[in-house]
């Protein structure tokens, strides 16, 4: 009988156990990003706020750097199999992992669900790649110009200078480092590559034909709009170097008052206007020959290596992270552009165009905004331009020579990944 007794208590115990465990039981996202800063606390807000609405869930964020981290740390983990579920994709970079498979085509996922309704065109078109979707929208950009006011009055203008051509910027920039280098202050920030990508539109040009996908790195008019990048740095000494060996050394210096000028994603508003506060002026970037700009930010992906449950819960946070209510934060905290028809409508979205002056200047690009192409080769092309740009600014090499070699090995490496 005292066996029996012991076998019924130790019955009821695993019985207790196992319904505790499912109780607790809940499907855990990882997901890599990359946002810090503000852009960061806006998306923990969203993360906090589906976590609420659904507790089965948790979305386990890892901020693993930049777009490039993000891709070269992608690269090395998916042979080790130690991929992540969701990962934050640049759009014209997610086409190398969704040509592979390593993407989920959430095709049939998008289409089932009623927020593909609500998302602008450009957001809905930036996911596609060969007729599937394989990206949902989070941060959507185009570069914008952004100025300091206070250098521009200590420079000595005393009304805003025309700012629609090189030509005019070049004559900001050499005025800003005439009157204040010796304040160690610049005209402008050397163009990162988001912005060096629209200098190169806004010359009637572009890197790879989004339609056709013919290599236009070698046209005379790219060409010309690397020269005059190039010159800003080694010629005209109007940018500092500094931000041409890293990047995020020429965004630095303009937060911190030490440029006049920038050429940077509308991702950047938050975090500028935090850091000049009124004296931060935002205008579109300059019609050089034509009005363009490249539509740019990234997506949401979902890898097909995820148990499937995963990639349910997976595909629930990303609708989640593209409604109204969440783009409103995405929206107000950082200056991406929204990607929800109905994000105006948000009060949140309606306070940041009414306090935020300059925070639509992207919105207001859209009419001559276009998308990039996506195919394999553009991952590896965008590796090789930082190396091949800096020789340029630098004075190393000569542009000319410099782009037909790049423009010959792309179309080698193209020919190779397809």
């Amino acid at each position: 009988m005292l066996k029996n007794l012991k076998n019924l208590l130790l019955a009821g115990l695993v019985g207790l156990c196992g319904g505790i465990g499912a109780a607790q039981a809940e499907v855990t996202v990882e997901f890599w990003h990359s946002f810090d800063g503000g852009s960061g606390e806006a998306l923990g807000k969203i993360i906090e706020n589906f976590e609420a609405a659904n507790p089965d869930i948790n979305i386990e964020a890892q901020h693993i750097g930049n777009y490039n981290d993000i891709v070269a740390k992608l690269q090395a983990a998916i042979p080790a199999n130690r991929a992540p579920d969701a990962v934050i994709m640049e759009v014209t970079r997610y086409g190398l992992f969704a040509d592979r498979g390593v993407l989920l085509d959430l095709t049939d996922y998008v289409n089932n669900d009623p927020l593909k309704d609500d998302l602008f065109d450009f957001a809905r078109e930036v996911g596609v790649f060969e007729g599937k979707n394989y990206i949902v929208p989070f941060n959507s950009s185009t570069p914008v110009l952004y100025y300091n006011k206070d250098i521009f009055a200590r420079a000595g203008f005393t009304e805003e200078p025309p700012l629609k051509t090189y030509d005019d910027i070049l004559a900001a920039a050499k005025q800003i480092t005439e009157k204040l280098g010796g304040e160690g202050i610049t005209g402008i920030a050397a163009p990162g590559q988001f912005a060096r990508w629209g200098l190169i539109m806004d010359n009637d040009s572009d890197l790879i034909d989004s339609k056709t996908g013919d290599i236009l790195i070698d046209s005379p008019n790219t060409i010309e709009a690397y020269e005059w990048m190039a010159s800003l740095v080694h010629e005209h000494k109007v940018a500092s170097p500094d931000g041409v060996t890293k990047e995020s050394n020429g965004r630095d210096a303009f937060l911190a008052g030490k440029a006049g000028i920038m050429l940077n994603s509308t991702g950047n508003y938050g975090r500028s206007k935090k850091a000049l506060g009124d004296n931060l002026a935002v205008r579109p970037m300059p019609c050089n020959k034509v009005c363009a700009v490249p539509i740019g930010g990234a997506g949401i992906g979902i890898l097909s290596s995820a148990e499937k449950d995963v990639q349910d819960a997976a595909y629930k946070f990303i609708s989640f992270a593209a409604s109204p209510e969440s783009n409103a934060i995405w929206f107000s905290g950082t200056g991406y552009m929204p990607i929800n028809r109905h994000t105006a409508e948000q009060p949140l979205a309606a306070a940041a165009v009414e306090g935020k002056p300059g925070i639509t200047v992207a919105i207001d690009q859209l009419g001559f905004a276009r998308g990039r192409p996506r195919p394999p080769v553009v991952t590896w092309m965008r590796a090789t331009e930082y190396d091949m740009w800096q020789a340029m600014a630098l004075g190393q090499r000569d542009v000319t020579e410099t782009l037909e070699d790049f423009a010959d090995r792309t179309r080698k490496e193209a020919e190779r990944t397809n």
